[in-house]
């Protein structure tokens, strides 16, 4: 009997531990968030104002890590909340309501806040943003399972070996494919070499999967033309894998 109680009463003190472990987990994620969305370094530089926008959630499965917000992002302070959003959702074969469901997908740009607009097109996401809280969100991201890497800024980060590694030569059904310059890759060679050794390209985060794509602005319109292997050949393994992921609980 007593052995009993005393098994009972270590269960007991063991669930109180990990109810207060996960209380104490919960309370730093919120703390961590709350002081991202309050962050005014770049207030300064920002000529439109600091307005933080992300999503995330310690339970999220898949991570797409992105350049900055856009004009209409920073207004309305909805991640993909623009042409580029409808085009992603499409591209990874997703409804808005899972989209949006934190509990599913984490949306952390390399910048929080909207940069301004340059001689081209939008600026670069300010890089102390990234130096200043990419670190500590990542470890608080210990469920993702599929990084969806857009863009040359987050590539740099989630994928700095592949953009300078050379690829190997091309067969001849592969012709009509990006030529690959022999130092530093660009983005069009990388989104290219991974689908290609699309099972052999783990990733530095937390050994998960990750899967490099072109920007899904409209101003990209000219670059899906001139590459349609693409939305042929990779939107159907992009799909494939985000279903994957989703369907599958640990």
């Amino acid at each position: 009997m007593a052995d009993k109680k005393s098994a009972s009463s270590t269960l007991v003190m063991d669930c109180s531990a990990e109810s207060l472990n996960s209380q104490q987990q919960a309370a730093e994620w919120q703390g961590l968030i709350a002081k991202v969305r309050a962050c005014t370094l770049c207030a300064d530089v920002l000529t439109h104002g600091v307005r933080p926008v992300l999503q995330c959630h310690p339970m999220a499965r898949i991570l797409i890590a992105g350049q900055a917000p856009g004009r209409k992002v920073h207004e309305s302070g909805v991640p993909f909340d623009d042409a580029s959003g409808e085009r992603l959702r499409a591209w990874l074969g997703v409804s808005k309501e899972t989209f949006y469901d934190e509990q599913q997908f984490a949306i952390l740009p390399m910048g929080f806040c909207y940069p301004g607009k340059g001689p081209s097109g939008d600026l670069a996401p300010l890089a102390i943003c990234a130096k200043t809280w990419r670190q500590a969100l990542m470890a608080a991201l210990p469920n993702i399972k599929l990084i969806l890497v857009i863009g040359q800024y987050a590539m740099a980060y989630h994928l700095p070996d592949q953009l300078l590694q050379s690829q190997p030569p091309l067969t001849a059904s592969q012709t009509a494919s990006p030529t690959v310059s022999p130092a530093k890759r660009s983005l069009t060679e990388t989104v290219y070499t991974w689908y290609q050794n699309a099972d052999e390209s783990p990733s530095k985060d937390n050994s998960c999967w990750t899967l490099p794509l072109p920007h899904p602005s409209p101003r990209n319109n000219i670059w899906l033309k001139r590459n349609p292997w693409f939305e042929v050949q990779c939107i159907p393994k992009v799909q494939a894998k985000v279903a994957q992921v989703l369907l599958k609980r640990d």
